[in-house]
């Protein structure tokens, strides 16, 4: 198996977009040789913890609401081609996502990352909720199979906030300035909300690889 590494931030819609594009890709291969792992990267790290306004965050980011709306014009016809539904008005708040990132910690402990990952997707892009919030990060968990004491336990602590910090620095450190990035192998870097087309031929050039390499070593055995 290869392990294909994820930075992304839940409040990104990139992000979100760009797993669709990469599950699009691995349910056509299912043979595909990929062990996920997701890691933290705050599009925002400097957001106050209670989150700001999105209309006022999103018009003094991109320079009024004209600004705004052509900025997220493309990741609307993107979302739309990789068959996402992004309710973008119900989104009240722009979240701090480091308690996210918590929880997408967390889950990988219990081999539930994916599901917490697109739980945070799908509650965000499509329900509007503030995924900045501990109660609605602890019911995403608890919806995704986790333990409601243990992650009221964990929020009430300070528990890896600082690991999560220290990742997301250190991603800087290594040049990651964007997300999606995945990195594959610890060796292959792709940048972006990559389309299906592209890594079905990632995959198939990944086990043509594999095959021949098992060939090599049956050969010389």
């Amino acid at each position: 198996m290869i392990k294909l590494d994820i930075l992304s931030d839940p409040i990104c819609p990139w992000c979100h977009i760009g797993k669709a594009n990469l599950f699009r890709a691995l349910q056509k291969h299912p043979d595909h040789p990929f062990v996920l792992e997701w890691h933290p990267f705050q599009l925002n790290p400097d957001m106050p913890e209670g989150g700001r306004d999105r209309r006022a965050y999103l018009e003094e980011k991109f320079g009024g609401k004209e600004g705004a709306v052509r900025a997220y014009a493309p990741v609307v016809e993107a979302a739309e081609a990789a068959g996402l539904t992004i309710d973008f008005e119900a989104i009240k708040v722009t979240p701090n996502t480091l308690d996210a990132h918590r929880l997408i910690h967390w889950a990988g402990l219990e081999e539930k990352q994916t599901h917490v990952v697109q739980a945070l997707f799908e509650a965000y892009f499509e329900q509007g909720r503030d995924i900045g919030d501990i109660a609605t990060l602890i019911d995403i968990g608890v919806g995704c199979g986790m333990e409601r004491e243990m992650l009221d336990r964990l929020f009430a602590s300070d528990a890896d906030r600082e690991d999560i910090r220290a990742r997301d620095a250190h991603a800087r450190e290594r040049g990651v300035s964007g997300v999606p990035t995945f990195v594959i192998a610890n060796q292959h870097v792709l940048r972006g909300a990559q389309p299906p087309e592209l890594w079905g031929q990632v995959i198939e050039e990944i086990l043509e690889e594999v095959n021949k390499q098992a060939g090599s070593d049956a050969t010389a055995t």
